[in-house]
């Protein structure tokens, strides 16, 4: 089978028509372990079939999982023949090593079993990314937990479980989905505090109180679940994909194109339209809809007082990280200045060094800051050749090369496929000029 070496990418084409968002990648790798806690079948529509969702599934299936694909993005899971053995192979180390969203296996097969071996998760070199706050809340809980320095691999045991309060270092996604999943069979009241709010976590809890549990306070960052002894099965509809809305936000507005955003659910969006806004970003929301207005100008605003507009990225509600470089690239055609404040990951921002190949006027101040001055389309980007580091950066410099003058070579896009569902197919139907390139 050919292997996708990099997209060949033609610039400066207007891009006009309709597109509907995949389903939410974040959400897709919680619910789908979810699906371990019973051993009913559990049927979960609108999954992304993207690269780290698709080997999270086959990683369920290598342990014992029973999958069926019913149609595009819907699928049955019913883990009633759990190889618990599994964890303990070769083949588990190698695959869940590969992607970051195995991690929340760990919580339902520890309600369930009392037992895990678990190596360090793999995921995008966007800096130091801890796992701590997900063991001191199984500690909390009653687990083990060891770490195998020389094998690189988490042991985690607990011959029962127990109830806890819980007050976690960080409202961290992942490890509020985990400690959730590892309490809601526990006998008693857990309550966990500080824990993390966005929609994917809502929509967690939402499809667990369906399966049985008692859940209350998902939004919040108080939630308290009374255990339960078992849960039955359910059907799940994942939301849209936040992160893949906000790209295509940047997407219309760096391209000077006008795109419906169909079926993404402005409501669950929070500030992230609002943000796009104070770049001068004109949208406008119908229902269910999100319109983004072709614009040959737009302009940064200032804060009250005068001065620079700072944007930063924090936990939800905050404008997310998963954002950042989506919000930076976009700011490159704006009139004015920003600076953009990465607060989460020191090494997301160093893709900037090719945008400023490509004309782009960034000053990185230092690992989470970089200063946007924009061009105001005086000028526009030229194409190059360049690699995607990580998946929200590699669709960042996408958008930046479908408004550059002449061709851009973007080596790497696996990176992009793990987190965007045919993007090329699908934004070459709004007009752009995107072809996949393959190895002999």
């Amino acid at each position: 089978m050919n292997k996708t070496i990099a997209f060949s990418v033609e610039g400066k084409r207007k891009l006009t028509g309709e597109i509907t968002p995949q389903g939410a990648k974040n959400e897709a790798l919680q619910v789908i372990c979810a699906s371990l806690l019973t051993d009913d079948e559990v049927e979960i529509d609108n999954i992304p079939e993207i690269l780290d969702v698709l080997n999270l599934i086959d990683l369920l299936k290598s342990l014992g999982v029973k999958v069926i694909r019913i149609s595009k993005g819907k699928y049955k899971f019913k883990a009633d023949e759990i190889d618990i053995k599994y964890l303990n192979s070769d083949e588990f180390f190698h695959k869940s090593s590969s992607i970051r969203g195995s991690l929340t296996i760990i919580g339902p097969l520890l309600s369930r079993f009392g037992l895990v071996s678990f190596p360090t998760p793999g995921g995008d070199k966007i800096g130091r990314r801890r796992l701590d706050t997900h063991f001191t809340g199984f500690e909390k809980l009653g687990a083990e937990v060891k770490y195998d320095f020389n094998n690189g691999l988490y042991k985690v045991k607990a011959k029962e479980l127990k109830s806890a309060s819980i007050m976690l270092d960080e409202p961290s996604v992942t490890g509020t989905a985990n400690i959730i999943m590892a309490s809601v069979l526990t006998k008693g009241k857990t309550t966990i505090y500080n824990a993390a709010c966005e929609p994917y976590i809502q929509q967690l809890c939402k499809m667990l109180n369906s399966m049985g549990a008692n859940i209350i306070g998902a939004g919040t960052n108080l939630i308290i679940i009374e255990g339960v002894s078992k849960l039955t099965g359910t059907t799940h509809q994942i939301m849209p994909d936040i992160i893949e809305t906000g790209s295509l936000i940047g997407l219309a507005a760096l391209t000077g194109s006008e795109i419906l955003i169909k079926n993404c659910q402005p409501d669950k969006l929070g500030i992230i339209p609002d943000t796009f806004r104070k770049l001068g970003i004109k949208l406008k929301v119908n229902e269910n809809d999100l319109l983004v207005f072709a614009q040959s100008h737009y302009e940064i605003k200032k804060f009250i007082d005068g001065s620079l507009l700072t944007i930063y990225d924090g936990p939800w509600p905050m404008f997310s990280p998963d954002l950042i470089s989506i919000i930076l690239v976009t700011a490159i055609q704006a009139k004015g200045t920003v600076l953009v404040h990465q607060k989460m990951f020191e090494s997301r921002l160093f893709f900037v060094d090719k945008l400023i190949d490509m004309g782009a006027q960034i000053i990185l101040c230092d690992p989470h800051r970089a200063t946007v001055i924009g061009l105001d389309n005086s000028s526009s980007l030229r194409g190059i050749k360049m690699s995607s580091p990580d998946i929200r950066a590699g669709v960042a410099l996408l958008i930046a090369a479908l408004s550059a003058e002449g061709k851009s070579i973007i080596y790497n896009v696996e990176q992009i496929d793990r987190g965007y569902e045919n993007i090329d197919e699908r934004l070459n139907k709004l007009g752009a000029g995107i072809e996949r390139m393959f190895s002999n």
